[in-house]
């Protein structure tokens, strides 16, 4: 007879699986909830446009390096491309300057500059850098600009974003992301005709005959100035800049930073304007938002300092333009200090900030002596090491060199060859050249010490190569003489 399984056993087994999995369903929710806290998908920012003095001040800045950087590469300098960053040769032309890869000292300490100009400006104005003059700011500004443009304002770019697809949103979308593209793709070109003699780069480009380098550089920045000025924007200055990080250890209570004034603003509140708010018990922010509107990261300023800021002060004008229509002081936010919100001393010059400024002029000297004093012409001197000497039949001792010459001047130059240091020496070999701009030569040469002088042990002697022109080039190197007599 086969044992059955009571009713109410399946009934209870039923009960706790349906728990377990009731359990399971619930923990699976708060995992998703939890993942979901810690990668917020990211809310897009419809920037308000902002109208006042810091925006036009920005904007200018803006348009400035824009203009130089698109059209740098297409100034000429005695014939040639003035900025030119020819990596297969070696060498690196700036303004009638040419920098081969041993001139890297002087690269590091304009780097070393440029960091102590950061620290500098952190100190005075906290992360103005980034407001005015960082290429992702800039280029937002200009893909928000066309996005203005084939959108609309704020409101209207909000209303398309809402609505369902037709023609007209579809036509403005196209329009946008064409300008983008164009704009990505300019960017990508003047990069490239850095590195790559622009005038010829474009001819170039439209018979497919590019290498393989230019084609991936132009492939990368059109891409990287797509997705991160259209795409990601404050993604960048917010997530991957480090300078967010650690710019707060920079600040002190002196530092100039975008403020609210939340002793006048507080309390919040709509009102009519000519209303008697203060007998409300209401401050002068009227809780408008549009300092949040016109921030191109979307924080709000009200809430204080933030590592999100990035000084650009369009909240400033925003507040401004509002103050003005209320009738009220400008001033609710501004550039100012933490001291001078709590009603304490500002202090300007300080310790920290003088210190920098003598650091930051200390090097701009030293590296314009450096750049002033510069010999454009290279020198170096190669034994050869299969035979230390040779003696002829006549009993002189002979040592041969490679002489090694690099014109780093943008202009062709004369060179005569000497050598010193020991009586009787000759040099016999090619004594008078010309080497072109820019160009390395390798001349081999002999220098011979006579019969008479046979017994002159072995020394130091000097090479010297010297400009027999008028632009007075000469560069002096030491090397060694081997004769039959050593000491």
């Amino acid at each position: 007879m086969t044992d059955r399984i009571p009713t109410q056993d399946i009934t209870d087994a039923a009960q706790k699986k349906a728990a377990e999995l009731r359990a399971a369903k619930g923990r699976k929710e708060e995992k998703l909830q939890n993942s979901e806290d810690l990668y917020q998908k990211r809310k897009h920012i419809y920037v308000r446009k902002a109208i006042g003095f810091f925006t036009n001040l920005r904007n200018i800045l803006n348009w400035v390096m824009l203009v130089a950087y698109f059209t740098f590469s297409w100034l000429q300098w005695d014939g040639k491309q003035a900025i030119l960053f020819d990596l297969p040769n070696r060498q690196f032309h700036v303004f009638g300057y040419t920098f081969f890869p041993h001139d890297f000292m002087l690269l590091s300490w304009i780097l070393i500059i440029c960091a102590f100009l950061l620290f500098f400006m952190t100190v005075f104005a906290g992360r103005v850098w980034c407001g005015y003059a960082c290429p992702q700011s800039v280029w937002t500004f200009l893909y928000i600009w066309a996005e203005r443009i084939t959108e609309g304002p704020r409101n209207k770019r909000m209303s398309l974003d809402r609505s369902e697809m037709t023609s007209e949103k579809l036509r403005r979308k196209t329009a946008k992301h064409l300008l983008w593209l164009t704009i990505a793709l300019a960017t990508a070109f003047a990069f490239v005709g850095y590195f790559s003699p622009i005038r010829d780069l474009g001819p170039r480009i439209l018979e497919m005959d590019l290498g393989p380098w230019e084609m991936w550089w132009l492939f990368f920045f059109t891409a990287a100035t797509y997705i991160n000025a259209g795409w990601m924007r404050e993604q960048v200055c917010i997530y991957m800049c480090p300078y967010a990080r650690f710019q707060s250890v920079m600040f002190d209570r002196d530092t100039l930073v975008v403020s609210y004034d939340a002793a006048r603003g507080e309390n919040r509140g709509r009102r009519k304007k000519g209303a008697d708010y203060k007998a409300e018990g209401l401050g002068d922010c009227i809780d408008c938002g549009v300092c949040v509107q016109v921030c191109p990261v979307g924080i709000d300023i009200r809430d204080g300092l933030q590592y999100e800021c990035i000084t650009c002060a369009a909240c400033i004008d925003g507040c401004d333009e509002m103050m003005d229509k209320m009738g009220y002081d400008r001033g609710l936010v501004r550039y100012t200090t933490e001291n001078e919100l709590e009603g304490k001393k500002t202090h300007i010059l300080r310790p920290r900030l003088i210190g920098y400024f003598v650091a930051l002029m200390a090097m701009v000297i030293a590296l314009g002596i450096a750049v002033n004093d510069r010999v454009p012409l290279e020198l170096e001197i190669l034994r050869d090491r299969n035979q230390l000497y040779r003696m002829d039949v006549n009993g002189n001792i002979e040592n041969s060199y490679i002489i090694k010459i690099a014109n780093m001047d943008q202009k062709e130059h004369n060179y005569a060859l000497s050598v010193e240091g020991l009586a009787g020496l000759e040099l016999v070999g090619q004594t008078e050249v010309s080497v072109s701009a820019g160009e390395v030569i390798n001349l081999p040469v002999r220098i011979i010490l006579h019969e008479s002088k046979m017994n002159v042990p072995s020394a130091d002697i000097q090479i010297t190569v010297k400009s027999s022109d008028n632009s007075g080039h000469e560069m002096t190197k030491e090397s060694r003489f081997i004769s039959a007599v050593q000491r």
